[in-house]
């Protein structure tokens, strides 16, 4: 599950945006505990509370004294919005700047994009 590119910390505290974008979280649900997590994945607790940390001060999670953590109600749109600013900045100004490097018209590139949506729509 978990790989070498991060600290396993950070992997977790992916995972649980991840099933808040995924809807597997919804708001005001319950994540599991630091405990549950611990035993879950065989990790240090400190570990696992270190990813919830993290989630606290962002805003993802909120904690209710003596019962959990569960997700914020402004989680899901919050995560949506800062996976859409990473997505432009890390995926369509570089392939932008390429298209213009190698004289690849925007349009082009803009129609290219559409004929795959709809090969990806078609398959489904």
């Amino acid at each position: 599950m978990f790989d070498d590119r991060s600290p396993i910390y950070r992997q977790i505290a992916e995972q649980i945006k991840a099933d808040i974008l995924r809807g597997v979280l919804g708001a005001d649900d319950q994540v599991m505990s630091t405990n549950q997590y611990a035993a879950y994945h065989r990790i240090n607790p400190a570990t696992a509370a270190k990813a919830l940390q993290q989630l606290v001060e962002e805003g993802v999670v909120y904690k209710r004294r003596g019962i959990g953590m569960f997700v914020s109600p402004t989680a899901h749109q919050t995560l949506r919005a800062q996976r859409r600013e990473r997505f432009f900045a890390d995926v369509v100004a570089p392939m932008v700047a390429e298209a213009r490097m190698i004289d690849i018209p925007l349009a082009e590139v803009a129609d290219h994009i559409r004929r795959l949506a709809d090969d990806t729509r078609k398959d489904r």
